[in-house]
């Protein structure tokens, strides 16, 4: 059980962070004009930290759930 939420947690965390950098961010290549240099959704970095938050996070979620054994 905690494998496996730990594992949720750090593939919900890369995913929203790999999300965030490619397909929501600011295009790449040369600006054509300033609007060019704006994210494609408002927004965009905070969710990028977020991502990057919730993985360092993967840590403390597998140290807080107890690991499931015999007593």
């Amino acid at each position: 059980m905690r494998a496996t939420v730990t594992l949720l947690t750090l593939a919900a965390g890369l995913t929203l962070a790999a999300v965030s950098y490619f397909f929501l961010a600011a295009p790449l290549g040369l600006p054509a004009h300033e609007g060019y240099s704006n994210p494609r959704m408002p927004y965009a970095p905070v969710l990028f930290i977020l991502g990057v938050v919730l993985v360092f996070l993967t840590a403390v979620v597998y140290e807080l759930l107890p690991e499931q054994g015999n007593p």
